[in-house]
């Protein structure tokens, strides 16, 4: 199985470099990097990436709209939401518009790159805390 090709999207760059540190020394490769949605869509359109490991919360276009048209343009590609906040709405509206996983960025980097293939596979991820509140409910 190849490895696969990533596009990791935080408007923080310490976020960014930490992610491409860690699903590198991992033999997962890091094709680009945006700092926004807006970029997220262009670059995607231009790298094709397997997954795009997307940030919710960006100035310019929030990670959700990103996901929307990512996956409006290339229905097979995969979008890993990860973010800091654990809110239901985020994580409705990802999975609603197609996002294949949402993890929170405390995720450890084994974990973090474990998802990463996963959803090559087309296979779905939720973060543990998000599958107890939804079969709760």
């Amino acid at each position: 199985m190849t490895a696969p090709r990533v596009l990791v999207v935080d408007d923080q760059t310490l976020i960014r470099t930490g992610f491409r540190l860690i699903l590198t020394s991992r033999g997962i490769e890091v094709v680009g990097e945006a700092a926004d949605g807006a970029e997220a869509v262009s670059l995607a359109r231009e790298l094709a990436p397997d997954v795009v490991l997307m940030d919710i919360r960006m100035p310019t276009m929030d990670g959700l709209e990103a996901t929307r048209r990512i996956l409006g343009q290339s229905p097979d590609r995969r979008v890993l939401m990860l973010t800091t906040f654990d809110l239901d709405q985020y994580v409705y509206t990802a999975l609603s518009i197609g996002a294949s996983g949402f993890l929170l960025k405390d995720v450890t980097p084994e974990h973090l790159a474990a998802a990463v293939r996963l959803v090559t596979t087309g296979d779905a991820l939720l973060a543990p805390s998000i599958t107890r509140r939804l079969v709760e409910r």
